[in-house]
């Protein structure tokens, strides 16, 4: 299969390369190294690399006359500083528009966009279903729902996905590699008085080789595993991981640009695809914690504000 993955750089597009090269599928990656690493786009048969933005419509035109993907899975996005407007706009929502009318000019067979939960907002009920109303209250989550909405609008066979916060290798965004990182190197933390759902890896490729398949469902779905567990449960998992005990941490509101609860409804998902979570909570942030014993943390990056005083 011929596969155009856009930020194929990043945690979840150098993982899907990792997972898909040696399945034999022919692989093109679009990055302009915003957040993603050059180095995880290998020099090897079957895969091409193009550095640029989807934001510039000619070079995203150009990849597709070029490479003639039959699927795209659309995972680039800009979330590292939430006050930039303009980049999240350019990125979220332009780029979104410009991969939706080249799959649409291109003959693409189906596009998988990678969405964030945040477009549920605050949400009504718990979990959160996937025909919960929209409602994105930061930069970056008004700019990847637009930008859904134009690969919707397409005409192409779209599946957009409200992730979980999917862990694995290369994680660098949110509360476990920060904890990792700041206790490792024995500096203060605190914890969001907040809660999360979280999503293996190993899942999410598992799932992801059925969202690519002849015949597979499109739509809005959530992949998730439709728990939620507190910020705390996370740090108190770290601390025991480097052999701290269980020390005192402050736990600090929901800023106003954060939202208390996120745990996404999958049971859509699941009768739709056949497909299960095999990992529970607690060996998802250990699995998590081995690899970063292995290969350290580098960058950690975040959607929301600092608070103040932190």
């Amino acid at each position: 299969m011929r596969i155009l993955i856009t930020g194929g750089a990043g945690c979840l597009g150098s993982n899907l390369l990792e997972h898909w090269l040696p399945q034999g599928h022919q692989l093109l990656v679009l990055d302009n190294f915003a957040t993603g690493k050059r180095e995880l786009v290998p020099q090897v048969d079957g895969l091409t690399l193009v550095e640029g933005s989807v934001a510039d419509s000619a070079t995203v035109e150009a990849c597709f006359a070029r490479f003639a993907p039959e699927v795209v899975i659309h995972s680039a996005a800009s979330y590292k500083d939430p006050d930039d407007w303009a980049e999240d706009t350019r990125t979220n929502v332009l780029g979104s528009a410009h991969v939706a009318k080249a799959a649409a000019a291109h003959g693409v067979r189906r596009v998988v966009n990678f969405q964030t939960a945040l477009c549920y907002g605050r949400p009504r009920q718990l979990p959160i279903p996937a025909d919960h109303p929209s409602a994105p209250f930061t930069s970056y989550g008004i700019t990847k729902t637009a930008g859904e909405q134009f690969l919707l609008l397409s005409g192409v066979p779209t599946l957009s996905l409200r992730l979980a916060n999917v862990t694995g290798p290369r994680l660098a965004i949110g509360p476990i590699p920060t904890f990792y990182k700041r206790l490792k190197a024995g500096q203060s933390c605190f914890c969001s008085d907040t809660a999360r759902d979280f999503l293996d890896m190993q899942d999410f490729l598992r799932f992801m080789d059925l969202a690519i398949a002849d015949g597979a469902p499109s739509g809005v779905f959530n992949l998730s595993t439709g728990e939620a567990h507190t910020i705390r449960e996370i740090f108190d998992i770290v601390a025991d991981h480097l052999g701290l005990g269980r020390p005192e941490v402050p736990v600090v509101p929901a800023g106003a640009d954060d939202v208390p609860v996120v745990a996404l409804d999958a049971s859509a998902t699941r009768a739709a695809f056949g497909w299960q979570p095999r990992f529970a909570f607690e060996d998802i942030i250990r699995r998590q914690l081995a690899w970063y014993d292995a290969h350290g943390v580098t960058d950690v990056y975040s959607h929301l504000k600092q608070p103040a005083g932190r």
